[in-house]
């Protein structure tokens, strides 16, 4: 039996087998826990393929590789993930804290993208793998979008800050539009220089102001018929269908469809916003649900990724490709924060320059847009450099999500105590 149920299903398995073995034995945070399971396993099936290379396990693994689902990804997860993110944002909190959350989301994801990809390209370069620079730049927006889920859940069980636990979540909650809208543009560097006949400036009119117009017409409908609902059950197959149909007429216009769904969460925020108090307190179910589509896209494609060991594994110059990726990745997040914290009024909750840096770099932890974004370039470029996009984006992510995540708590207590 192949196709997609099985897929579900045996992804399904491993996100409850490895929540259930964290829950009773190890207690990481959930992204962590799926990440470094699903690479284990995945580092154990590259073994076990060296002795049993025909058996129906290495049949079955090779199915829950990123190629094999990416329609299934970009088409299905993409879209509600962005919306998720997008529609949690509180849009009077971020007023609260404007300058600071719009200065990292916008100029620091911008600044990381373009800092991390001059210094991929010069790497690359010097090692002969010849990426082009905008394919550099295009890998640096994917990577710079940092994971609300994964910061918050991981942040909060050590009492951060209220004001930098908000500013490090707010920040992350945004970005994932910016990070989108700065693919956009980097991506349509690379299809205009595929297509001598296309322009870079042609490419992000359709892509980018299509992509908002659709997305604002889409849901000034919806939630017209929204407003008239006080059934939970209503007020999601609306916003399901708001997402989907957004998605699709951007599919079939060739515009953005991660940009019309961003717009199509923030108008939703923005108008629930403007709603009574008893109304906007009816939304609790509304929240359960999303949250629980969120979490479900997030641990699928953490566990993809994490078995997705075995193709990284067979890249050429795969040790180049990941320190490469996670010098660029720190050096990036790092220069853009301390240049950022100049523009912003102060420091919040008395932290020192560096100090601030240090905990907002080794904070910006990478989840599932990184490996969906990345999964959405395999038709922009050669086969050789998508598997180079894939490796790189699987370094950081395993990174961040492991490494800083495991040592963040250790991190901010030395901060803390200078």
């Amino acid at each position: 039996m192949t196709g997609f149920l099985p897929l579900i299903i045996a992804l399904l398995f491993l996100v409850i087998i490895f929540n259930f073995i964290n829950r009773k034995f190890f207690h990481f945070s959930y992204e962590i826990a799926l990440m470094l399971f699903a690479t284990i396993l995945g580092a154990i099936y590259v073994a076990a393929s060296n002795f049993f290379l025909d058996t129906s396990l290495v049949k079955l693994m090779e199915k829950l590789q990123p190629i094999n689902i990416e329609s299934f990804l970009m088409d299905g997860a993409l879209c509600f993930m962005l919306f998720a993110g997008a529609c949690h944002l509180k849009i009077s909190d971020f007023l609260k804290q404007a300058r600071s959350v719009g200065v990292y989301s916008f100029v620091a994801t911008f600044l990381g993208a373009v800092i991390y990809g001059v210094i991929f390209y010069v790497i690359t370069y010097s090692f002969s793998l010849q990426m082009s620079f905008a394919e550099c730049l295009m890998l640096g927006s994917i990577i710079s979008p940092t994971d609300p889920i994964a910061a918050t859940s991981i942040l909060n069980k050590f009492g951060l800050p209220q004001k930098t636990g908000f500013l490090i979540e707010a920040e992350s909650l945004l970005n994932d539009g910016v990070g989108v809208a700065v693919f956009v543009c980097f991506s349509g560097m690379v299809i205009a220089n595929a297509s001598p006949d296309t322009s870079v400036f042609s490419v992000l009119i359709h892509q980018l102001a299509g992509a908002m117009v659709i997305g604002a017409v889409v849901s000034f409908i919806c939630y017209g018929m929204l407003s008239k609902e006080d059934d939970f059950k209503q007020r999601i197959y609306i916003s399901l269908l708001c997402v989907s149909l957004s998605y699709l007429l951007c599919q079939y216009f060739k515009c953005s469809g991660a940009i019309a769904c961003v717009v199509c969460g923030i108008m939703f925020s923005d108008w629930r916003e403007k709603q009574s108090e008893e109304v906007q307190n009816s939304f609790s179910s509304f929240d359960i649900c999303w949250e629980a589509i969120d979490h479900f896209l997030n641990s699928v494609l953490y566990v993809i990724m994490g078995l997705s060991v075995l193709m990284i594994m067979r890249m050429n110059a795969v040790v180049v490709i990941c320190l490469a990726t996670i010098f660029s990745n720190l050096i990036g997040r790092g220069g853009s924060v301390y240049l950022c914290s100049f523009f912003i009024k102060e420091i919040p909750d008395h932290f020192s320059r560096n100090g601030f840096t240090a905990l907002m770099t080794w904070g910006g932890l990478r989840g599932g847009l990184c490996i969906a974004l990345a999964m959405s370039t395999q038709d922009m470029v050669s086969e050789e450099h998508f598997q180079y996009i894939m490796g790189a984006t699987y370094a950081i992510v395993f990174f961040t999500t492991v490494v800083q995540g495991l040592t963040l708590k250790r991190v901010y207590r030395m901060i803390r105590k200078d």
